[in-house]
């Protein structure tokens, strides 16, 4: 199967999903729900500052996370459906027992995006693919990003002054 996607946007794409501050703050949201106002370091204290911050702009960003007067941080149904495709790799990491038969929630994320990244690229190189226990992964995550443009996209240029 070919993808609509180049390798560098694959890359750029899995690279993003598989962010660590990003997996804790979508599944944190998606588990527990709307993060009110001026609480999140208190719920996701593991994770710096700066962590956060970059992890909450870059979920705004990419439309997975809106700011509701009131509420607080909740997921857009973008994000809900990511928090289903993280779901998704985290089973598919436990039943593989990957990494190791013993992993977090955000390593198992991590581990299976980074095998998918590869995968794909590998597909979007050469239009082929040889059949693995990642096709039904691989079809979800590729549904969610013709679904997502805006992660696979390039950032726009900083303007000249």
């Amino acid at each position: 199967m070919t993808t609509l996607f180049t390798s560098a946007e694959l890359h750029r794409a899995t690279t993003l999903l598989a962010s660590p501050p990003l997996v804790r703050l979508i599944t944190e949201i998606d588990d527990n729900g709307a993060i009110p106002p001026r609480r999140l370091a208190g719920i996701i204290s593991d994770l710096s500052r700066h962590h956060l911050c970059c992890a909450v702009e870059t979920a705004r960003t990419h439309g997975l996370v809106r700011s509701v007067p009131g509420v607080g941080l909740e997921l857009t149904e973008t994000g809900s459906a990511l928090a289903d495709l993280y779901d998704a790799t985290a089973r598919w990491a436990r039943h593989h027992n990957r990494p190791q038969p013993v992993s977090d929630f955000t390593s198992r994320v991590r581990h299976t995006f980074d095998l998918l990244a590869a995968s794909l690229a590998t597909d979007a190189l050469d239009g082929s693919r040889a059949e693995t226990s990642l096709d039904g992964l691989r079809e979800l995550t590729l549904q969610w990003l013709a679904g997502n443009p805006q992660v696979t996209a390039l950032p726009e240029p900083e303007p000249v002054a």
